[in-house]
């Protein structure tokens, strides 16, 4: 048993994830695209933010509480929609978002989740959760995608625009990378030393793409999901299939994979509710800057029409409140989610975000703040 009170940053859980997930599934969260450079930049240009410190300050009653998108949070994090984190942990799309409510974030489903969106809404409830929408050739199934999370009470879309095609994702390849792991010895010999995670897996029904197996015209078994699946991304992808599907949603959307003013600005002229500053955790064109580099250009270009939020990089409250610092409504957390859920469970995501949340707090009072709403530019030390 690990005593999550030990447990005291976002690196504690990937140590330990890596000791309690199979390769594969680890590396599929602990990696970029090519030379992972960019992938590295989003934690890189983070660290090298200086924070401005305050003393004499009367830094009592402080809170981190604030909205994204009208909701209500503890904090100004959101999980991220990450594909297969049912792969990190037996159930990991229903532990994550159990953690979540129980917590105050939002939590956002992947389209390429393990456990489906109809799984999520049985842990829910009432509370609202989002939904990370793929836009595939199949658009009758893209719309009954939409219908399905209307009835699954989601409360927002949010639509990732940077996949038309993967990344050049080389430890994916290397790995043989498939859910489930293909039977091969050198697969099988990595399994044999996770019992736990094995033994989790063996009391789950889950274990292929929740939200397409069963949905799908031809597709019957993992064979022919993951054909489907490799023809599916769509290279035509424009701004003509964002108001498609604003229209089919008619609720609060969201864009995810804005890296440039220029898009940012043609997103405002959809009229989307929000836009997320987003390189794919460096998954997807490497090379190109960090999301927290390009996150203060795309807020200037955006001004007061939308929210802007980001993701990449973020593993502590101090990233949290540099984000904010630079003009993002929120953020979201995909490697730091998925860390915590493959080494702890639901357990492993409820510390996690209580570390995040405590380390926001604390960076903030030290600089002088005592409101996340009250923070500004004006806390970072000029860039040298």
């Amino acid at each position: 048993m690990v005593d999550l009170s030990k447990i005291t940053c976002i690196e504690d859980f990937r140590a330990l994830a890596r000791r309690r997930v199979p390769r594969m599934f680890y590396d599929y969260v602990d990696a970029g695209s090519w030379s992972q450079a960019t992938y590295l930049a989003n934690e890189r240009d983070f660290a090298l933010m200086e924070l401005r410190q305050r003393v004499c300050v009367n830094i009592a009653g402080r809170s981190t509480r604030t909205t994204m998108i009208g909701e209500a949070v503890a904090m100004p994090v959101a999980i991220a929609p990450t594909g297969i984190a049912g792969m990190q942990h037996a159930d990991g799309e229903i532990l994550g978002a159990r953690a979540a409510k129980a917590f105050g974030v939002p939590f956002t489903l992947s389209t390429m989740s393990v456990c489906a969106l109809e799984d999520i809404a049985a842990h829910t409830g009432r509370h609202p959760f989002w939904f990370q929408l793929y836009v595939m050739k199949d658009r009758g199934f893209v719309a009954e995608l939409i219908e399905r999370a209307r009835a699954a009470n989601v409360s927002a879309l949010q639509l990732t625009l940077d996949l038309q095609l993967p990344g050049l994702r080389h430890k994916d390849i290397k790995n043989g990378l498939s859910t489930p792991p293909k039977p091969t010895l050198r697969n099988l010999l990595n399994l044999a030393l996770r019992p736990r995670w094995c033994l989790g897996m063996a009391r789950t029904r889950r274990h292929g793409f929740g939200n397409i197996m069963g949905h799908v015209t031809g597709v019957t078994d993992m064979s022919s999901l993951a054909s489907w699946t490799a023809d599916q991304f769509d290279p035509t992808l424009s701004w003509a299939d964002v108001e498609w599907i604003k229209g089919r949603w008619g609720g609060k959307l969201i864009l995810k994979g804005i890296m440039d003013p220029e898009d940012a600005r043609l997103a405002v002229a959809t009229g989307v509710d929000a836009l997320v500053v987003s390189n794919h955790g460096g998954r997807q064109l490497d090379g190109t800057c960090s999301s927290i580099r390009a996150l203060p250009a795309i807020v200037n270009a955006v001004g007061a029409h939308m929210e802007v939020w980001m993701d990449g990089g973020v593993r502590s409250g101090q990233d949290v409140l540099k984000a904010r610092a630079l003009g993002a409504r929120g953020v979201q957390i995909g490697r730091a989610f998925n860390y915590a859920l493959g080494a702890c469970g639901e357990a492993g995501v409820r510390r996690a975000l209580e570390i995040i949340q405590n380390d926001l707090s604390v960076s903030m009072a030290l600089c002088g703040r005592t409101a996340i709403d009250d923070v500004d530019g004006s806390i970072l030390l000029p860039s040298r």
